[in-house]
């Protein structure tokens, strides 16, 4: 702590008390090399147990539902036309109960409405079907 003296023009001086702040800022940037220093380098991986084996291939090919809906809105299973969701519910439920359930193939065409294809995706997931792919989508590109 250093003093400093005001000479002015009072009888007495004044003293004024400071903190010499230049070695409190030295050892602040010392310890923070020092830290930067020791902290090791951090990784950030995820780690994942990945399978060791490939599974068993079948030699039954799954069978493949072909969900088309044309440009007026039209839904078509296998090429018959499903008139209403609730007609659409039964069929995706029907296709769970079966023992190997088979790949749905949505085939929107091009000017089919976002509002369709996307009530057909919502149904599937919510009754849980989980073998849906959208096939054809090149033509979108």
């Amino acid at each position: 702590m250093g003093a400093n003296i005001k000479t002015g023009g009072s009888k007495e001086p004044e003293v004024i008390l400071d903190v010499n702040t230049t070695p409190l800022i030295d050892v602040m940037l010392v310890l923070l090399i020092m830290l930067i220093i020791t902290i090791p380098i951090q990784t950030h991986a995820v780690k994942i147990n990945m399978p060791v084996n490939t599974p068993p291939k079948s030699d039954v090919k799954p069978e493949v539902v072909k969900l088309n809906i044309t440009a007026d809105g039209t839904i078509l299973w296998n090429d018959t036309v499903i008139p209403d969701r609730a007609t659409l519910e039964y069929d995706f439920q029907q296709i769970l109960t079966m023992e190997n359930v088979p790949e749905i193939h949505l085939r929107p065409d091009r000017h089919a409405k976002y509002k369709i294809v996307a009530m057909v995706m919502a149904t599937a997931q919510r009754l849980g079907v989980t073998k849906i792919g959208i096939v054809g989508s090149e033509q979108f590109m």
